[in-house]
């Protein structure tokens, strides 16, 4: 039922993670990737494992967003798939937090997802359709601790989502929101040492879930693919938590 063969898709935080487990899914399903990413290393090697094409990009700079469409356009096509999947965390408290830190989450989590978007809808459209995946997170539907930054622009992922769902659904665009949980990545690693905690201590307890488990970057991958694919062709607007039950 899931079929990409033949599509064009673009990654965001790709090098590593969720984005380089979904880069891989995709073209296994048969697409043609454009990985995105400011690790340029980790960006590279990730495009020799799925035969796909890195671009090196600081996702909340418009001109490297642009740079990023125009390969998929001079290179694929245009672009079918739009996985917005790039994100960072700062751990704190609202009175904690620095300005800095609370502009750079906002400008990696919520800008990019604006920047990327404005620019493949209008070849979406001209192509007759696409899909558009962001990652939000289970902190983008219920609040979490020493976490404001990541716990705001999540929020506003999800509901940035229904917005364009909505905008788009005309133009055959459909538009949905993977939530992740604790998923084994480096992003989560990061985080225990920022809240100064042991890495095996830290995925412990976010392994205290129903499924019992944390999740693995290729968890996420597989729903994202089937909301890249027509298996969901009817599917748009949704929120769903790929998190074993974590926000149930």
């Amino acid at each position: 039922m899931i079929d990409l063969t033949g599509k064009s898709a673009v990654v965001t935080g790709a090098a590593s993670g969720i984005g380089r487990a979904t880069a891989g899914v995709l073209a296994e399903l048969g697409a043609h990737v454009v990985l995105a990413d400011v690790d340029k290393a980790g960006g590279e090697e990730a495009a020799k494992e799925t035969g796909g094409t890195f671009v090196r990009c600081d996702v909340s700079r418009r001109e490297d967003c642009e740079a990023v469409v125009r390969t998929a356009v001079e290179t694929y096509g245009g672009v079918d798939v739009l996985f917005n999947n790039a994100g960072i965390i700062r751990r704190s408290t609202v009175c904690e937090i620095t300005e800095e830190d609370w502009d750079l989450v906002m400008a990696v989590n919520i800008r990019s997802v604006m920047l990327l978007s404005r620019l493949v809808i209008p070849l979406m459209a001209e192509k007759g359709g696409g899909s558009i995946v962001n990652t939000g997170s289970g902190w983008g539907i219920k609040g979490g601790g020493q976490a404001i930054s990541y716990c705001a622009s999540k929020g506003a992922v999800v509901n940035m989502t229904r917005a364009m769902a909505i905008d788009h659904g005309p133009q055959n665009i459909r538009v949905n929101c993977v939530c992740p949980g604790d998923t084994a990545t480096g992003m989560l690693a990061d985080e225990a040492r920022q809240l100064g905690e042991s890495a095996d201590a830290f995925y412990d307890d976010a392994a205290d879930r129903p499924l019992g488990r944390i999740g693995q970057p290729r968890d996420i991958a597989q729903t994202v693919a089937f909301l890249a694919s027509d298996a969901s062709a009817f599917v748009s607007g949704a929120v769903i938590a790929v998190d074993g039950a974590g926000t149930a």
